[in-house]
C-alpha cells in the first residue's frame, strides 16, 4: 500500500506548492480561529434520495467533481430522527462493502448510519485521477483546504439530521477519516461516542517520517520546503493542538502494534493530551481489520 501511494504521488509531483504560495497561505491563516476556519454556512441545500444525501460543497476546489458533497445513508425504521453513526473512511478507501455490513447491524439496533464520501473519494474522484489521490499531495495549502472542506461538510450533514429530529451521534473514523473525526470532535459536542482507528494525529510525522509520504517529502525538499512548516497551521489542523468538545470518557483511540504510518507512540501522545480517553493496541499494521473489530466491540456499550 505504501508503495502504491508513493507511486501515485510521483505522478502528482507537479502539484507541489511553491515556498511563496505556502508562506502566503500560512500567513493568511495565522490569526484565524478554529471556529471560523470550520464555520458552517447558513444553508446547505441538501437533497435526499433513497440512498444518498447530496449538496454543493461550500468549499470550492479546482475540480468540479469534488465540489458536490455526497453521503450514503442507511436509515433505520425510525428514519432521520434516529441516533446516527457517521463513518469517516480511510485515505484511498477502495469500497464500502464493510461499511454496508456494519450499517445493517446498527440499523437493527435502531441507529442510522452515514458513510461520508470524503473529498476526492468515491463519487467525488476527478476524471483521470485515482480514488483519494488528490486528498494528500505535496500541495500543502490544498491539503489544508481539503481537510476544511471535509469537516465543514460533515457539520452540514449533522445539521441536516438535527433539523429532522436527530439529537445524538456516534463517529467511527479510520486513518485519514480519523484525522477528520478528531478535528470534528473539537467543534461538535453531541457525540455519544467517538472511535478513532489509527488516526493521523502528528502532521509533522505524517509528512516527514511516514513511509507512505516518502515521495511527498522528497518533492517538498526539492521545492525548498523544509520540515517544521506545518506547525504554523497546527492550531487549525492538528489533533494534538486541541481538546474534544464531547466527553473524553466516550472517546476510543485504537493503535496498531506494527503501524509505522501512525505508530503507537504518536497516539499515546494524543492520549496524554486528551486525558480520560480510552486507548487500546491491536496486532496489525496500519492496514487491517483488527482495529475495526476492536472499535465495534467497544461501541456496543453505547448502543
Amino acid at each position: 500500500m505504501c508503495a502504491l501511494i508513493n507511486g501515485i504521488q510521483w505522478q502528482l509531483r507537479h502539484l507541489v506548492c511553491t515556498p511563496a504560495e505556502l508562506e502566503g497561505y500560512l500567513s493568511a491563516c495565522e490569526m484565524i480561529s478554529r471556529s471560523l476556519f470550520y464555520e458552517v454556512p447558513g444553508t446547505s441545500n441538501i437533497v435526499q434520495t433513497r440512498k444518498f444525501l447530496q449538496w454543493r460543497s461550500p468549499v470550492k476546489s479546482a475540480f468540479p467533481e469534488n465540489d458536490i458533497a455526497r453521503a450514503r445513508i442507511f436509515l433505520s425504521p425510525l428514519g432521520l430522527r434516529a441516533r446516527t453513526v457517521i463513518f469517516l473512511h480511510a485515505l484511498m478507501s477502495a469500497h464500502d462493502f464493510g461499511y454496508c455490513r456494519i450499517a445493517a447491524r446498527l440499523n437493527c439496533r435502531g441507529w442510522n448510519a452515514v458513510l461520508m464520501h470524503l473529498p476526492y473519494h468515491y463519487s467525488r474522484v476527478p476524471r483521470g485521477h485515482f480514488n483519494g489521490a488528490l486528498a494528500l499531495t505535496a500541495n500543502l495549502p490544498q491539503n489544508a483546504e481539503t481537510l476544511r472542506q471535509a469537516v465543514i461538510e460533515v457539520r452540514q450533514m449533522m445539521d441536516f439530521f438535527r433539523v429532522n429530529g436527530c439529537r445524538e451521534f456516534g463517529l467511527i473514523g479510520t486513518s485519514y477519516g480519523g484525522w477528520v473525526g478528531a478535528l470534528l470532535s473539537f467543534l461538535e459536542s453531541d457525540f455519544r461516542f467517538v472511535a478513532l482507528l489509527q488516526p493521523i494525529a502528528d502532521i509533522e510525522h505524517a509528512i516527514w517520517e511516514s513511509p507512505a509520504s516518502r515521495t511527498i517529502r522528497r518533492t517538498l525538499l526539492a521545492a525548498g520546503i523544509k520540515r517544521g512548516v506545518s506547525r504554523r497551521h497546527a492550531h487549525l489542523t492538528s489533533p494534538l493542538d486541541g481538546q474534544p468538545a464531547c466527553d473524553r470518557k466516550r472517546i476510543l483511540i485504537v493503535a496498531g502494534e506494527h503501524d509505522t504510518i501512525t505508530p503507537p507512540s504518536v497516539l499515546k501522545e494524543l492520549i496524554r493530551i486528551w486525558p480520560e480517553s480510552h486507548f487500546t493496541i491491536v496486532r496489525q499494521g496500519h492496514f487491517g481489520y483488527a482495529a475495526m473489530r476492536e472499535a465495534l466491540h467497544w461501541v456496543e456499550r453505547f448502543l
